[in-house]
């Protein structure tokens, strides 16, 4: 089973189990659960449900593994020729590490696969 959610302006492919990074949430605490109503489009392995834009009553929720990781560093140089100008700046993002706990779709048939049984 999988599920296309849209946190922000992003777009991911969760499974249960998976472990993901999201935009910082500086609200969130380690062991904390959130859920995401914005399912595009879940797959339980004998049928579909595709969102017209998001399925009603869908939720995907996880739970917080880290609450702050830094990305890495981006490095901004600002140069002008001949000027005697040089600017140098950095940037770290921060990310929250979740870890999806559970699919929940209203209506759709799971089928367990014997890879996924095993």
């Amino acid at each position: 089973m999988f599920a296309i959610i849209e946190d922000g302006s992003h777009q991911y492919r969760v499974e249960p189990g998976q472990s993901l990074t999201v935009d910082f949430r500086s609200e969130a605490n380690a062991g904390d659960t959130i859920e995401f109503d914005r399912v595009l489009l879940a797959n339980g392995g004998g049928s579909s449900a595709v969102g017209r834009p998001t399925i009603e009553g869908a939720t995907v929720t996880t739970e917080v593994i880290t609450p702050e990781l830094k990305g890495k560093k981006l490095e901004i140089q600002k140069f002008r020729r001949r000027k005697n100008s040089r600017k140098h700046t950095g940037h770290r993002q921060k990310y929250t590490e979740v870890k999806i706990t559970a699919i929940n779709v209203p209506g759709l048939e799971v089928v367990e696969t014997a890879a996924a049984a095993e």
